[in-house]
């Protein structure tokens, strides 16, 4: 801890016994992974001034969808000085703000990207949609929603990196947003003035896009990999609407998360982190094929067909992801939970130069070793948010070792 007291450049109160909980995050989602076909035009100006956090946006007009991705988590109390029970459970669907409710309207989507078109298939009622097995497919849905939610024009990733679901990914902001207007006393965190740190920012830069895009949050991506830092950039560079607020930096060492990247003079309000969740290549190899077997199972069911995994294992040795994904983006020794308990750790050297660090945990046993450790660590507040897409949970956990009224005195200086 005496490490981050001598970088930092911000005078805090010590240890205020002050602990009001503050969880007001946006729960009420709107419509349903089913809901018929949207049209007209996208609400996607989430980042000016109040208007994207009245508790009436519905987002009425974004185009629909029907697929994704995410996970849950119990509700143990936090370690420190200060315990709390602390777990968000919004309702059912995507945050209020996500543009990407109900269903693709791929007449939208097409018209954004006219590429698409050629991948466009029927479902068994009749309805367009592509084959989420096909990583062309996929690649070019991505970029379509891009272009058409985001105005990001010019996007795309090296073969072979992970192109994720944008739907989750952006609801994952969406309330990462919410955890800072938390601390707003009824206003509206000043998101203009934001500097996120996306940890492991990969080839997609999905997170800064959306963080950019929708909030106007200044963002910088780290990255292990030189491949992802230098296509980061390139997107960033590329992109009227996100020139000045990306910019992705190598983290030179591989042993480190934090360390090397956040410079001595440097704060950020918050860090989000989509962590390698598997510890080698031979289990996200069974993982992908748990993913291509779910696939293939969910369409032979609307199809009134009996999926039979064996006979699908039998025509591809080593299956191919349908999102792709390089090493660091899938894997790491110790996977997910040695990666979020050494965050933690190093998360304490930078306790006065962040106010909320936050992370995506995809194991539920791995919420409860966290909030342990950080317990240990000191941390003063720890929420865990719970998001719901389809019949799928995800969650996050964020925490932040500022008291109340030392995280008050952080915002009134921005």
């Amino acid at each position: 801890m005496s490490q981050s007291q001598k970088r930092t450049t911000l005078s805090l109160s010590k240890n205020s016994a002050s602990d009001a909980n503050r969880n007001r995050a946006d729960s009420k989602a709107t419509g349903q992974n089913k809901a018929k076909r949207a049209s007209g035009k996208p609400n996607n100006k989430g980042g000016k001034g109040k208007a994207p956090f009245k508790k009436d946006t519905s987002n009425k007009n974004a185009p629909k969808r029907s697929s994704g991705s995410q996970k849950p988590s119990g509700s143990k109390r936090t370690g420190g000085s200060q315990r709390n029970k602390n777990t968000v459970k919004p309702a059912a669907g995507l945050h209020p703000r996500n543009q990407h409710t109900g269903r693709y309207d791929f007449e939208l989507l097409v018209a954004a990207l006219p590429e698409l078109k050629a991948h466009l298939i029927k479902n068994p009622v009749g309805e367009d949609t592509i084959n989420f097995s096909d990583p062309l497919a996929v690649k070019l849905l991505n970029k379509a929603l891009l272009a058409h939610h985001y105005g990001v024009k010019h996007w795309d990733i090296p073969v072979g990196y992970l192109c994720p679901p944008i739907p989750g990914r952006a609801d994952y902001i969406h309330r990462v947003a919410d955890i800072l207007n938390s601390d707003g006393q009824g206003e509206p965190y000043n998101h203009q003035s934001v500097k996120a740190l996306d940890i492991g920012v990969g080839a997609n830069c999905i997170y800064p896009i959306i963080g950019a895009t929708e909030y106007k949050w200044r963002c910088t991506g780290s990255d292990v990999d030189p491949v992802s830092v230098k296509a980061a950039n390139f997107i960033a560079a590329s992109n009227v609407n996100l020139k000045g607020k990306i910019k992705a930096r190598l983290q030179a060492d591989s042993e480190s998360i934090f360390k090397g990247v956040i410079k001595d003079n440097e704060r950020y309000d918050v860090t989000i982190c989509n962590p390698p969740f598997h510890s080698s290549l031979e289990e996200a190899e069974k993982g992908t094929q748990r993913k291509l077997d779910n696939l293939a199972a969910n369409r032979a069911k609307k199809a009134g067909q009996t999926f039979k995994p064996e006979a699908k294992k039998a025509k591809q040795n080593k299956p191919t992801l349908n999102f792709g994904g390089q090493k660091a983006e899938l894997w790491c020794p110790g996977g997910e939970a040695a990666f979020i308990m050494k965050m933690a750790r190093e998360s304490q050297l930078f306790a006065t130069q962040v106010l909320w660090f936050t992370t995506l945990i995809s194991k539920k046993d791995n919420v409860d070793m966290l909030r342990s450790e950080l317990g240990k660590l000191k941390a003063k507040q720890v929420k865990v948010v719970e998001m719901s897409q389809g019949q799928k949970v995800s969650r996050f956990v964020a925490w932040t070792f500022m008291d109340d009224g030392q995280r008050q005195e952080w915002i009134a200086l921005k």
